[in-house]
């Protein structure tokens, strides 16, 4: 199975803790006004690339994985291989996507792809709530979420930096 990729981002520092490989994926259906990314809205935008491809540069690249685009949870069933992989490569992986946790929590496959994540960022773009001092999110409304932590608790605990 195929992904559509609008790119891939060695050793970045600013999608979440550490170094990491952003994988920026085609689709979202949130327009967000003030996206800063709005060519990755079409589920057409970048290129086709198997699960292989991107396999290989996670693991060349040796880094912790972001997961990004575009909204990977709009394609949750299909990234799922992808997030499979990657956390039996033994990577850590954090996922951006302009669905709330409840929102995620209610789909079978969001749920799933979440709980394979050490953190979520949730919650849409809100370009009244924009904020460039915010640790890895863009807007004050969005949520840095502990995936462990919330899945034990039943509910949102945010991701506390190191």
């Amino acid at each position: 199975m195929n992904l559509r990729v609008i790119d891939i981002v060695r050793g970045t520092t600013v999608d979440g803790r550490g170094f990491r490989t952003s994988i920026y994926l085609a689709g979202c259906t949130h327009a967000c006004p003030g996206c800063h990314n709005p060519e990755s809205w079409s589920f057409d935008a970048g290129r086709e690339m198997s699960l292989e491809e991107i396999m290989e540069i996670v693991e060349e690249e040796d880094f912790n994985v972001t997961l990004t685009g575009g909204d990977p949870m709009c394609s949750a069933a299909r990234v799922l291989p992808l997030a499979r992989a990657i956390k039996s490569a033994g990577k850590t992986l954090w996922i951006y996507t302009g669905y709330h946790w409840e929102e995620l929590m209610a789909d079978p496959d969001m749920r799933e792809l979440a709980a394979l994540a050490e953190v979520v960022v949730d919650g849409p773009f809100e370009l009244s709530k924009r904020d460039t001092d915010l640790l890895f999110r863009g807007s004050a409304n969005q949520r840095l979420i502990d995936v462990a932590l919330t899945l034990s608790a039943g509910q949102p605990v945010e991701w506390q930096s190191l």
